[in-house]
């Protein structure tokens, strides 16, 4: 996501693996046994729930025991095929959703968790209520499957702790002056702030190929205009990252550092393909390619990528690339990557809201090849799974690719294996 600019006091608009798995199994036991087989659950208290929540972290919870009736792989986790079988169709959509919360309101933030069922929220604007006290403890406790909890933390104008844990150096300021181990050492760190904040997911590092101003819509976001140098940054700070166990995300594919427009303001036009390939994507090649450092197999890398909404001669045509199919073959087949793509936001940005209401960008966006929905606006999950489910019945929807999505989602989060 691309609108948390900040000047001249920013303002957002928008596990080390070891710390996080065996969170994520703890839960894990509890939730599958019964996974989303009743249409709504049962009426929790949001307000109960936070308070309840907001003492210290305790021990980490035991491993995962064996749960009837879905067989464990060596990982001790179930096949993520039996675990999505076993849900409803409603809550196989809301597992591809992710809604933005506002950060000043925890116990409408539960509510939201508890009625839904989203698979994830995005923490937008400047309050910071909910990543303190253990806020973030009580809005799990809503969810039945491990909800992803995500903010932008890029650094310089895109942060969101800042305010709590201190200011994070802009991509570019440190690839001019940092070393790649040194970044990586400050990416972990950062991470481990933001996981005891109850964060689990980073939409960073942008690995956009940029040279404009620094305070272009791109621009100091950029590490560098130089392919190789964002790709040696990318890596270093992608893996301090998941050194930690943060869930992180590679943006804004396929390129959006030499576009012509900002894609919050309206669309944005790409050189043309052959143009990308050469250079705005050659992160992304190495990097997910085959052997590349981020390309773990079966979705459980811990890494994502963010379609953006990318006008892109020789690939899109009438629509975004966040819209087009093409756009997620190329990711899948030309790019090898099997983890989860999510769109930048649906809710928020011009390049979509100009031309769609958000029940249609979301259908638009799942049906053309995207995971997951993200909307940093808030609030009508339901008229949106309304409407997925009437594409789910009537095959505009593919049943197979719903479940491929969600599979992909799960494993992300480490409820099950591939």
């Amino acid at each position: 996501m691309s609108l948390l600019l900040r000047s001249p006091h920013p303002r957002p608009s928008r596990s080390r693996r070891r710390s996080a798995v065996p969170l994520l199994g703890g839960l894990v036991a509890g939730m599958l046994g019964g996974l989303l087989v009743a249409p709504a659950q049962a009426a929790v208290p949001a307000q109960a729930a936070l308070t309840s929540a907001a003492a210290p972290a305790g021990p980490a919870p035991a491993p995962a025991p064996e749960i009837t009736g879905l067989a464990l792989g060596a990982d001790r986790l179930p096949n993520c095929a039996a675990v999505v079988s076993s849900m409803t169709p409603r809550a196989r959509l809301a597992q591809r959703l992710m809604v933005g919360v506002q950060g000043d309101d925890p116990t409408g933030t539960a509510e939201t968790v508890r009625d839904t069922q989203v698979g994830g929220i995005f923490v937008g604007g400047n309050a910071t209520t909910l990543l303190t006290n253990q806020a973030l403890r009580g809005v799990q406790a809503m969810s039945r499957i491990p909800l992803t909890v995500a903010v932008d933390d890029e650094g310089g104008r895109v942060q969101r702790i800042d305010a709590l844990d201190g200011n994070l150096p802009s991509a570019r300021t440190m690839a001019r002056t940092m070393t790649p181990t040194e970044v990586t050492d400050t990416a972990r760190q950062r991470a481990t702030k933001l996981l005891a904040h109850g964060i689990t997911m980073n939409m960073a590092p942008d690995v956009d190929v940029s040279d404009q101003p620094a305070d272009d819509v791109i621009g100091d976001r950029s590490f560098s205009n130089d392919p190789d140098t964002v790709t040696t940054y990318a890596i270093a700070y992608a893996e301090g990252q998941r050194a930690a166990g943060l869930l992180t995300v590679l943006k804004h594919f396929p390129g959006h550092g030499h576009a012509t427009g900002d894609s919050h303001k309206g669309r944005a036009t790409t050189p043309p393909l052959a143009q990308l390939k050469a250079d705005d994507l050659k992160p992304y090649a190495t990097l997910l390619g085959p052997g590349g450092p981020l390309a773990d197999g079966g979705g459980k890398g811990r890494t994502a990528v963010m379609v953006g909404h990318l006008d892109v001669p020789g690939l899109t045509t009438d629509l975004p690339s966040s819209l087009t199919p093409a756009v997620y073959r190329m990711l899948r087949t030309d790019y090898g990557f099997d983890g989860v793509a999510l769109t930048d936001d649906l809710g928020a940005m011009k390049a979509i809201t100009d031309e769609f209401d958000l029940p249609t960008a979301v259908e638009k966006a799942l049906s053309a090849g995207a995971d997951m929905a993200l909307w940093s606006s808030g609030g009508r999950v339901i008229p949106v799974l309304d409407g997925l489910e009437q594409a789910l019945n009537s095959g505009k929807l593919d049943a197979a690719a719903n479940d491929t999505a969600v599979q992909r989602i799960l494993a992300l989060k480490g409820v099950c294996s591939r």
